[in-house]
């Protein structure tokens, strides 16, 4: 978003230094909380199997062609497997509590952003 605010078009190129900066958080959101999601994705929603790890993986956004996020999208794309096999195969008070926090995540998120330019704009 930082980018669109600042008139990034799309030929200008990424810089190195926010690519390396992605990088670092994604390994750093991995490292400290990815294996519960890892944990919870790969067998508290259903008993997956490799094949279709790999089918959910690769068809996660194709469709929509929009940036979302892979835990979201490889989520639901194994509880759609999931239930293609059966849907009693699908834990569906995990999926459940998963989407809850997923709708409560955007508003809290805000709030919080809007509080903090709040305080932020009475120092500066």
């Amino acid at each position: 978003m930082a980018m669109i605010v600042n008139n990034f078009q799309l030929g200008d190129g990424i810089q190195t230094w926010v690519q390396v900066s992605c990088a670092a958080a994604i390994a750093l959101g991995m490292s400290v909380g990815g294996w519960r999601i890892i944990k919870t994705v790969g067998g508290k929603i259903m008993k997956i199997r490799p094949v279709n790890g790999v089918a959910a993986d690769l068809t996660g956004a194709t469709f929509i062609h929009l940036p979302v996020s892979t835990t979201h999208v490889i989520s639901s794309s194994i509880m759609g497997v999931g239930a293609s096999h059966r849907l009693k195969g699908v834990k569906w008070g995990t999926a459940q509590t998963m989407l809850v926090t997923w709708v409560i995540t955007l508003p809290i998120s805000a709030t919080l952003a809007a509080c903090s330019y709040f305080v932020l704009n009475l120092f500066f």
